[in-house]
């Protein structure tokens, strides 16, 4: 059963062109997530992966329909990145980044509690593993191969110890 992601989420990554978003989105498109493109201000227009890059979060939502952003950027940035997805009308936004400061992070909840509930994001995180629907999509930098389905789901403040639980659940 999918809650928040399936393998038709249209999923962008901020950073996108960095190296570790580059590498968790080709094991995120290996996965079978539905990877659309991604954001990196300054290199709109060009590809990556074999996708589009844009320059804001707007002209993905625009251009590909972006529903959900996996962010991976400085901890300086990162407020700004889920305002800016919750802005252009992204749904979901799941960030990895850690150390963000606790003030940013109180004036982003702020900020997204502005929006209408029908309109609000859902953000999951920061530091964060991510969230995965076995067998249908991964949004983060977990394992996926450790993932099955079934009707129980795992929530972990802990990506080590989530990952554990989803192993033993399989062993």
């Amino acid at each position: 059963m999918s809650i928040l992601i399936d393998e038709r989420t249209r999923v962008i990554l901020q950073g996108f062109t960095g190296e570790k978003a580059t590498f968790h989105a080709r094991e995120m498109i290996a996965y079978g997530t539905n990877v659309v493109g991604g954001v990196t201000p300054g290199k709109g227009g060009t590809r990556h992966l074999d996708r589009p890059v844009f320059n804001t979060v707007k002209e993905a939502v625009r251009e590909v329909g972006a529903e959900a952003s996996l962010i991976f950027v400085p901890a300086a940035f990162c407020a700004d990145s889920i305002m800016e997805a919750a802005n252009a009308g992204v749904r979901l936004v799941c960030t990895i980044t850690d150390g963000i400061p606790a003030q940013d992070m109180m004036m982003v909840k702020r900020y997204l509690f502005r929006f209408p509930r029908e309109r609000r994001t859902t953000l999951i995180g920061p530091n964060c593993a991510g969230i995965i629907s076995a067998g249908k999509a991964m949004m983060g930098i977990m394992p996926g191969h450790i993932y099955s389905r079934g009707n129980v789901g795992v929530v972990s403040r802990s990506g080590t110890l989530g990952y554990e639980a989803a192993a033993q659940m399989n062993a």
